[in-house]
């Protein structure tokens, strides 16, 4: 990986984190066009410039994460993240192998893109624009749909702001309580690959370190943008943009894939963890 590239895949994390068009998806598609994806450093690379993303929803909603006194707030996340922590748990191999799909991520972009083009008219008279109406078994629910997710191309975003919406959230809240269970979702997420990697006795390369950390800064500067633009936007237009959007993309991956530019599945024989010396033992990032 080159610092363009870093630049690039930090750009697109920012962008697709918070909107409802995948961040997962356009990340193995952009690594892919690039031919970095093998690269067990790229793998990497994309869960954990998550965490820069994150932070911005941390720095923009602080009053709310930094009230202490509003505790059931934090036990509403925790409600809403147990489905994700336990699903992931228990099939993370499975879910690893559909991360090396690039057909997956394309069939996910379109299958959403259909959902977000009516999901307005199913629910159009939803009236909860408070966090505080929103219970426990809400919560839960709302972190039901976050599993579905977990299929690369869904996006955790436009998942749990349509589970948000069949709890009767307006657009508005759905979108930020999808903001806020990201921070827990993908602290966890980051935190279990970096100890992965640690464990299996992995270290960086020349470089990859300052790579690593820019492209955590350069996610939360552009998710910041992104995600007061995408406030903004959903409280006067509808998801109907985004679902158009997901069908063009998914399309256009599926003649990509066809004319041979990206790959139908990744080199499943290969872990996408990492690449391990057999001799030292040493997992060895590849440039």
């Amino acid at each position: 990986m080159n610092w363009i590239q870093v630049i690039i895949l930090g750009i697109v994390e920012g962008l697709s984190e918070f909107l409802p068009i995948s961040s997962t998806g356009h990340m193995i598609i952009a690594s892919s066009i690039m031919g970095i994806n093998e690269a067990a450093f790229t793998k990497l690379f994309e869960v954990c410039i998550q965490f820069g993303a994150i932070l911005s929803v941390v720095v923009l909603y602080y009053k709310k994460f930094f009230d202490f006194s509003r505790w059931q707030f934090y036990l509403k996340l925790f409600a809403a993240v147990i489905p994700a922590l336990a699903m992931g748990a228990l099939f993370s191999k499975k879910i690893d192998a559909m991360l090396e799909s690039s057909m997956t991520v394309a069939v996910s972009f379109i299958v959403g893109g259909i959902v977000l083009l009516f999901i307005d008219k199913v629910f159009d008279r939803n009236e909860i624009s408070d966090d505080k109406q929103i219970g426990y078994p809400k919560a839960f629910i709302i972190g039901c749909f976050q599993v579905i997710a977990m299929i690369p191309g869904i996006s955790r975003s436009a998942s749990t702001i349509v589970g948000g919406l069949s709890q009767k959230l307006t657009r508005k809240l759905a979108a930020e309580f999808s903001f806020f269970l990201a921070v827990p979702t993908m602290a966890a997420a980051t935190l279990k690959k970096l100890w992965d990697f640690r464990k299996e006795g992995f270290h960086f390369e020349d470089g990859q370190a300052a790579m690593l950390i820019a492209g955590n800064v350069i996610a939360f500067i552009v998710a910041l943008v992104a995600i007061k633009t995408f406030i903004s936007y959903v409280q006067k237009h509808s998801f109907r943009a985004f679902g158009v959007y997901r069908i063009l993309a998914g399309a256009g991956v599926i003649v990509l894939i066809q004319m041979g530019i990206i790959k139908k599945a990744e080199n499943k024989e290969k872990p996408i963890t990492a690449m391990v010396s057999a001799k030292s033992n040493i997992i060895t990032f590849n440039k």
